[in-house]
């Protein structure tokens, strides 16, 4: 559309409300629509919140579009990242008429290698029945797949074991030495995303080549004129997994593995390297054992110098240094062991890195029931990421629903390094003051009582009772789930969703389709999580969420603060809990006929003088302490009858 500008195309008359059957122009999306227009214009940084009904996607993809210019979109997940591309795009270039070409580009995980299909088929080896029968559902499709993208396949678990067998990693790709490179889905992508106008990313993809510069997406980012990061409340913590390193049981054993495969591919006289791979294998297994019992998330330093630790360490360094030179002589037979080779230095590396202390990064281990890390995570990410950013000049938008702390964006700017960015907060059009509620219960223990839990679900029952169900309980542990959902049993005559007793967008589904149940669910369910309509009347939080003060990331990040001078908990851990309470918050309203409770049980929030940073991030919505008025307000949502939903634009 010529001579077109976003806040007109966004417009009452514009071509949103002539194609969209219940279009409302609003001035907040109109605003954000204006604000990235200039930034794309002028090669700027804009930083802008969104509150929920905003419509924030709408308000960057017109803009973008109608900018001619090359935009690269990263979005917090896949499933974000889908609608974007299959949904969202498609109704925006419909709307302005404009013949941009657009392109989806996913990490290589997501893509059938060829390679290692055949590998895995020729092989055979596979642990169980269930591998059988997966890799039986991945071979009929194969042969009928344009894309390679696995997201295609029905029927294999998106989680099961064989992926990891039929797709590449950075470690494990031949690159251009693979004799299926010329068909290869992943170079396929990538071709497609270079040429394309539009480039729908996800966050760790876009970190994995900013932070890494080994996903082979350098193409795209020195020829883009923009790049949009959507969810970028995320970007911080992605940020610093991607700035660190890891060293892992998968990747041994998965090196383990490849070592053997390939040398009976190119090597299959040399028996000797293949006994080195399965020491690797058992030296691996060895260590999981040492590191002791499953769920545990530690610092490295009280660890690493216990005497089984100590030597199961030892032990897999001299078992990897073996099979690196077994690696030396078996590279020169083929291309597939020459890059296990390379893998096996790194993994040298990593473990020696791990064996001296830096005072620039937090060194530390998790377990899991048959599995462990090794984690190096830099301390600070700013610096790193704005030295990114530096070397490509173009337009750089962040946007969520939770970026503010207060009217404040400090805390976000602070830890991405963004220096004097601009800066734009718009609340949400939706009418808060009449169709919502904030309960606050009184009378409840302080959060550390052992009776904490017990008097939460206590307090949440007439709640519960009067919204008739259709309620999330959200939890900031899953111990607090676990015995929430032993004293809800049996006591609700409403179906009871709980979190692990099915896969997550499994359990969504089966809430919105049963109408009247509730749902018990953790930090995965805090954000992300879309059900309009009356499904969903009320949200209960059990805690404010602050971060575990156990955990050995954050315990590092808070001791450098203190050491700087700063105050940990002001400067920290405070903002960090604001921004995640409001996407929690957020799941309650998600539609302009949206109506309902939110109870936040935390009695902080009105005893400690910082509860009132909290109440002051949240959406403009009354307040109540008293049951009957909480309870009342569904005798009037009946009074009303079922409400009308208007379709909004995203």
């Amino acid at each position: 559309m010529e001579d077109v500008t976003a806040h007109d195309a966004l417009g009452p008359d514009g071509p949103f409300a002539r194609l969209l059957e219940g279009f409302q122009a609003r001035p907040q999306q109109q605003s954000m629509a204006e604000a990235v227009e200039r930034a794309l214009a002028d090669y700027g940084m804009l930083i802008a919140e969104a509150g929920t009904g905003v419509g924030k996607t709408f308000a960057y993809l017109v803009p973008a579009l109608l900018s001619g210019g090359k935009v690269i979109v990263s979005t917090g997940t896949k499933t974000l990242q889908d609608q974007l591309f299959h949904k969202d795009l498609p109704l925006v270039r419909k709307a302005l008429g404009v013949n941009a070409h657009c392109a989806l580009l996913k990490g290589r995980s997501n893509y059938l290698c060829l390679h290692r299909f055949r590998s895995t088929v020729a092989e055979g080896r596979l642990r169980d029945r269930q591998q059988v029968a997966d890799l039986r559902h991945i071979r009929d499709w194969v042969g009928v797949t344009r894309t390679g993208d696995i997201g295609e396949v029905s029927g294999v678990a998106e989680n099961a074991e064989i992926w990891a067998q039929v797709t590449s990693t950075v470690d494990n790709c031949l690159g251009q030495e693979c004799e299926d490179y010329a068909r290869c889905h992943v170079v396929q992508a990538r071709r497609a995303a270079q040429e394309a106008d539009v480039v729908v990313i996800n966050h760790h993809l876009f970190f994995a080549d900013l932070a890494l510069k080994e996903e082979g997406f350098g193409e795209l980012l020195p020829s883009a004129n923009a790049v949009i990061l959507d969810e970028a409340h995320q970007l911080p913590e992605i940020a610093s997994v991607f700035f660190g390193q890891t060293l892992g049981s998968r990747q041994l054993l998965e090196l383990s593995r490849d070592s053997i495969s390939e040398s009976h591919n190119e090597a299959p006289d040399m028996a000797e390297l293949r006994e080195h791979a399965s020491a690797v294998e058992k030296a691996t297994l060895d260590l999981r054992l040492a590191l002791g019992r499953a769920g545990q998330r530690e610092p490295w330093e009280r660890i690493r110098h216990k005497p089984d630790v100590a030597a199961g360490l030892d032990l897999l360094g001299e078992r990897l240094a073996a099979l690196a030179a077994s690696l030396e002589i078996g590279a020169e037979r083929g291309k597939g062991l020459e890059a296990c080779l390379r893998r096996a230095h790194l993994a040298q590396q990593r473990l020696e890195r791990l064996q001296a202390p830096d005072e620039r990064a937090i060194q530390w281990y998790e377990t899991f029931t048959r599995a462990f890390q090794l984690n190096i995570t830099p301390l600070d990410v700013a610096e790193l990421f704005h030295s990114r950013l530096a070397a490509h000049p173009c337009a750089w938008i962040f946007t969520s629903a939770t970026l503010a702390v207060g009217e404040r964006f400090d805390h976000f700017s602070h830890q991405l390094g963004l220096g004097e960015a601009e800066t734009l907060q718009l609340d949400s059009p939706f009418d808060y003051a009449r169709n919502a509620l904030l309960y606050l219960p009184a009378g409840l223990p302080e959060p550390n009582d052992p009776g904490y839990t017990r008097a939460v679900v206590e307090a949440a029952l007439p709640v519960i009772r009067a919204s008739r169900g259709r309620c999330f309980m959200l939890f900031t542990s899953h111990r607090a789930l676990r015995e929430a959902a032993d004293l809800l049993h049996g006591r609700l005559p409403f179906p009871l969703l709980i979190q692990g007793d099915m896969p997550r967008g499994e359990l969504i589904e089966r809430f919105r389709a049963l109408g009247n149940a509730v749902l018990l669910g953790t930090s995965s369910f805090w954000e992300g999580v879309d059900v309009r309509g009356e499904a969903l009347s009320s949200v209960i939080i059990d805690k404010l969420p602050f971060a575990s003060p156990g955990d050995p990331v954050l315990q590092a990040r808070l001791n450098a603060i203190r050491s700087g001078g700063g105050n940990p908990f002001m400067d920290y851990q405070l903002p960090q809990a604001v921004i995640a309470l409001k996407q929690g918050v957020g799941r309650l309203i998600r539609d302009a006929a949206d109506r309902g409770v939110l109870m936040l049980c935390d009695p902080r929030l009105r005893t400690k003088q910082y509860g009132r940073i909290f109440l002051d991030s949240l959406p403009p919505v009354p307040v109540t302490r008293d049951l009957n008025g909480a309870t009342g307000f569904f005798s009037v949502d009946e009074a009303a009858g079922p409400a009308e939903h208007t379709r909004t634009s995203r």
